[in-house]
């Protein structure tokens, strides 16, 4: 059953940090402004003059602000949590939005052993890794320390080490298992420093984005997922989440998945 997107479970106001502005981003940044919880979102990604991103603001009344951020340089993130420090920003909500599946322009996901390389291992782990962590290191103390607040980032179901059957895919699973590890560590460190904190690997299903493009035709109909619904449910399991829940892998439907 489809459920309503009011995240009624955040106090009204405060500011929701979304970085990555591709389809499940963007639609993210959308529903959060419609939903009428927070004064303001900020959508940050290395194309902030991008026609999608300037659309959100300009569509937005004056919620969305865009700012330019480059995961890949701790620096850039850094900048953007000192942005906020200084305007005293009241951070409830951050999503770490973005990720890869292969290399640009560079060969697919990895079928056999022979397939690995370190450049593509190095470049998955990251930006699917090591930038959620590094956006966890400089925007997670900014979070309130009692009200309800969460970090989360999307994961990927293939990215369980226990529901593993198939292999293959070597970076793109490995990256996301160790992403699932530091947002795990990440959550007990907040429930001492924030316990009204809640930390989050959340896994969107199937998307019809341009990262699911190549490898959607074994997709059943059902089970490709539009932005909108994806985005919709994310942040239906987002308000469902308590403290109690901080640290835990959660799929589109709300249901735990394996380690």
């Amino acid at each position: 059953m489809e459920t309503d997107n009011r995240l009624q479970s955040f106090p009204s106001g405060g500011v929701a940090v979304v970085l990555g502005a591709g389809g499940i981003g963007a639609e993210l940044v959308r529903q959060i402004g419609t939903s009428g919880r927070f004064d303001s979102i900020i959508v940050a990604s290395r194309s902030p003059d991008s026609d999608a991103v300037e659309a959100l603001v300009e569509g937005s009344g004056g919620v969305v602000d865009a700012v330019a951020v480059d995961v890949l340089r701790e620096a850039s993130i850094a900048e953007l949590a000192a942005g906020l420090a200084a305007a005293r920003a009241r951070i409830r909500m951050v999503i770490c939005a973005f990720g890869i599946l292969h290399q640009p322009d560079g060969p697919s996901p990895e079928r056999r052993l022979e397939d690995l390389s370190s450049d593509s291992l190095a470049r998955l782990f990251a930006v699917n890794a090591v930038g959620p962590a590094l956006v966890a290191r400089h925007l997670a103390p900014l979070l309130p320390r009692r009200d309800r607040s969460v970090f989360a980032a999307l994961s990927a179901r293939v990215g369980s080490i226990g529901d593993n059957r198939l292999g293959g895919w070597y970076a793109y699973r490995a990256s996301k298992a160790a992403l699932n590890q530091l947002l795990r560590c990440t959550a007990i460190e907040l429930r001492r420093r924030a316990p009204g904190a809640v930390v989050a690997a959340l896994h969107p299903g199937t998307v019809d984005t341009s990262l699911s493009k190549p490898f959607q035709s074994g997709v059943a109909e059902d089970q490709l997922f539009s932005t909108d619904h994806a985005a919709r449910r994310l942040l239906s399991v987002i308000d469902s989440l308590r403290p109690d829940d901080s640290g835990g892998f959660f799929a589109w439907d709300g249901s735990r998945i394996p380690w």
